[in-house]
């Protein structure tokens, strides 16, 4: 669906988040968004009045999609945490680019450590394209679900840091093609 606009009219009320300050804004059954990006679980969408808005998976189902599934059983059987983490993490999208956060190099250190309680602590540490967007939480808490739903993850301690700054640089070779930058 990458780069298309697909109307799709609302089937019940959700709260979708601005692009890029992160406000919230209800939407109304019956209200139709022209989807613009389906990526990590997430959709990007234009509303009627043209404001660009993230979706939620949980709310997929109000515009006609399925909620995304986690990793399947058998891929979960031969990898490790660390591995599962960095996979979860590329499910992860700025809502405005189409490259996970991985590939743009905005996560700094994922690391996996015994918990006190038992089982695994996953720490995080990611920064953002520009220090004053506001989709940082949303970022934060879809890492946080996408970790937390990981076997054997008991907790999880993801920050956003704005130290080092982020820029172009830390992008993967893919990425920088993709976005038409190589």
């Amino acid at each position: 669906m990458h780069g298309t606009r697909e109307a799709r009219t609302l089937t019940r009320d959700i709260e979708a988040a601005a692009v890029p300050y992160g406000d919230k804004i209800p939407l109304k059954t019956g209200s139709t968004v022209f989807v613009t990006q389906s990526l990590g679980g997430s959709f990007t969408a234009v509303t009627d009045l043209g404001y660009m808005v993230r979706i939620e998976g949980k709310d997929a189902d109000a515009i006609g999609e399925k909620p995304p599934e986690g990793p399947s059983a058998e891929a979960l059987s031969e990898k490790s945490l660390q591995d599962m983490a960095w996979d979860q993490l590329k499910t992860c999208y700025d809502p405005e680019i189409p490259v996970n956060m991985v590939d743009l190099g905005l996560v700094y250190s994922c690391e996996v450590t015994p918990a006190e309680s038992g089982g695994n602590k996953i720490a995080v540490r990611f920064t953002l394209t520009a220090p004053g967007c506001g989709m940082g939480d949303y970022l934060k808490s879809d890492v946080q679900s996408k970790l937390a739903s990981l076997p054997g993850v008991v907790e999880t301690d993801v920050q956003v840091v704005l130290e080092p700054v982020w820029d172009q640089s830390r992008m993967s070779d893919a990425a920088r093609l993709q976005l038409g930058l190589m």
